[in-house]
């Protein structure tokens, strides 16, 4: 599928996209004889991913990690269980901190509604 297609599936703007080809973080798995980028459900179903760690702060970095361990592709002697259950961990612990920064955005809000009744 096109890029634009891509982009509505996932909600990721054409730039963010374009972006991510041009660091190699997901790539479109082949080129029309124009140049035009296509996907397939495998690259939509990576960037989905990618787009869910955007929230939590991951860099372009450890996505790109993330991707080599969910393709089972490890460096000599490293156990990709013990790298997924590391960002499993990340992953819970930046949820937990998104969730207070939530509850204090919520108790700021509720301050400033009592303030104008």
């Amino acid at each position: 599928m096109h890029i634009g297609a891509v982009a509505e599936r996932t909600g990721l703007s054409l730039r963010t996209l374009r972006h991510y080809d041009d660091v190699e973080l997901v790539r479109p798995s082949e080129r029309t004889e124009g140049g035009f980028r296509l996907y397939t459900e495998g690259d939509v179903d990576r960037l989905l991913l990618v787009r869910r760690m955007k929230p939590l702060g991951f860099s372009l970095e450890e996505m790109a990690d993330l991707l080599r361990v969910v393709d089972g592709s490890a460096a000599e002697g490293e156990d990709l269980d013990v790298r997924l259950a590391g960002f499993v961990q990340a992953a819970r612990e930046r949820r937990e901190k998104l969730a207070r920064t939530l509850a204090m955005a919520d108790e700021f809000i509720d301050l400033l509604e009592a303030r104008s009744r």
